[in-house]
């Protein structure tokens, strides 16, 4: 069974009741309001682990919503699922770069929402001390001294390469987008680019060898770091 709290931030009430119903099955507590106002209104009065959050809404879009949530420090450790009929390529990328830790396009199987939220979650429970070592499945990462360690071994990546991947590790499993990355490697240098990003993944998936594909492509938008 599964356990945490969820707000279901979502105007249609068959969708909401349907999300909230599997959820609480599952061993979820959930709590359901119908506009970002009202989802808004209580988070300040109740602590949640993940808000799945719908975009069209009343007021107060989930976009606007996600904003809001990603700018209040208090909210710093609470997850973002972003469901909407918005697919495009650039309706994703921007729910994307405004926090949220995943998109999910209507309409969806609900076996599939499960499994992103449960992994969200899984993700969200590692430690990301930077002052000290790190480990997320083969890899240790040791901020400090700008090192990783790949099933026991020390990986000699560039200045470059490491910060892309202590990037990639930072965002939890969630989708980064390529102008995300770019912030991230870029340090006032005019060189970093959209395209040396990618020649910059195909390096460090060389280097990290059989775990390089836990360095997963996202189509169109840019990598996340998944369990392979």
């Amino acid at each position: 069974m599964s356990s945490g709290r969820i707000l279901i931030v979502e105007d249609e009430p068959d969708i909401r009741n349907m999300i909230s119903y599997r959820l609480r099955r599952v061993g979820y507590h959930t709590v359901d309001v119908e506009s970002g106002e009202d989802g808004l209104a209580r988070m300040e009065k109740e602590s949640f682990d993940l808000v799945v959050l719908d975009v069209m809404l009343p007021g107060i879009n989930g976009l606007q919503a996600c904003q809001r949530i990603k700018m209040d420090p208090g909210f710093a450790n609470v997850a973002i699922i972003i469901v909407s009929a918005r697919g495009a390529e650039d309706d994703i990328v921007k729910g994307l770069e405004l926090g949220a830790d995943d998109y999910v396009t209507k309409p969806f199987s609900p076996k599939v929402l499960l499994a992103r939220i449960d992994a969200v979650l899984r993700r969200r429970s590692v430690t990301s001390d930077t002052d000290g070592p790190v480990t997320v499945g083969p890899f240790e990462i040791r901020p400090d001294l700008q090192q990783i360690s790949v099933g026991g071994n020390e990986v000699e990546l560039t200045q470059s390469e490491f910060r892309l991947f202590h990037a990639l590790l930072q965002g939890q499993g969630r989708v980064l987008t390529r102008s995300q990355l770019v912030q991230a490697l870029h340090e006032g240098r005019t060189n970093v680019t959209a395209r040396s990003i990618d020649v910059q993944v195909v390096g460090l998936r060389r280097k990290l060898g059989r775990w390089g594909s836990w360095i997963k492509t996202v189509r169109g938008i840019g990598y996340r770091l998944m369990d392979d």
